[in-house]
């Protein structure tokens, strides 16, 4: 159960990114809000596998790694829930529009890239709990490492007023490109982390 679980938990985290790739590219605002709330759910999943296998001097990184996914998580289900409810159904003024449209750059979407910055903590300390035995291995703790570097900017850059331009209702191409960036690196994550748990004694 616990191996299937994890597998589960890789697959739906690939899966979700690519979707999400798919509907910025196409543009679809409903389907990347949608795919990106059952994206924490496959990477709780995924992180619980994670936790569960890690050996005794890799315990604290394994729960601060865990802790930081549900702080993930519950950031996101707020961001995008309000994005396919409230936003969309409800008929909003203009100072709520500003605050709650993840498209224009306010609050929530501050919220969002706060809740991006928790899953980067994730990976990181769920990175150093991986005993890279493979080749396969090795690049996925690579990856989920560097990752974490991804905190500083979703941390730093809300607070310099870099996405006012949003706020006024401005569409910026670089950050959907930004955001395809991401979806091609973190895709490998979600690949390898399958291979991982398929080759685990979880």
């Amino acid at each position: 159960m616990n191996k299937t679980i994890a597998k589960a938990g890789a697959f739906i985290v690939t899966v979700s990114v690519l979707l999400f790739a798919l509907c910025m590219f196409i543009p679809f605002a409903f389907g990347s809000y949608f795919v990106c709330m059952l994206l924490p759910i496959g990477y709780i999943m995924a992180a619980a596998g994670f936790c569960k296998e890690s050996d005794e001097k890799h315990k604290v990184a394994a729960l601060a790694g865990m802790a930081f996914a549900v702080l993930y998580a519950g950031f996101i289900f707020l961001v995008y829930f309000a994005q396919t409810t409230s936003v969309r159904l409800d008929g909003l003024n203009e100072q709520a529009i500003r605050i709650l449209d993840f498209s224009r750059g306010g609050l929530i979407f501050n919220y969002d890239l706060l809740g991006y910055g928790m899953m980067a903590l994730s990976t990181f300390f769920l990175g150093l709990t991986i005993e890279a035995k493979t080749k396969a291995d090795k690049w996925l703790q690579v990856l989920m490492l560097v990752h974490g570097i991804f905190f500083f900017s979703c941390f730093i850059l809300p607070m310099t007023g870099m996405f006012r331009s949003m706020a006024d209702g401005e569409n910026s191409l670089g950050g959907v490109i930004a955001l395809e960036f991401w979806c091609a690196y973190f895709t490998p994550i979600g690949i390898l982390s399958f291979i991982h748990f398929r080759r685990s004694n979880l």
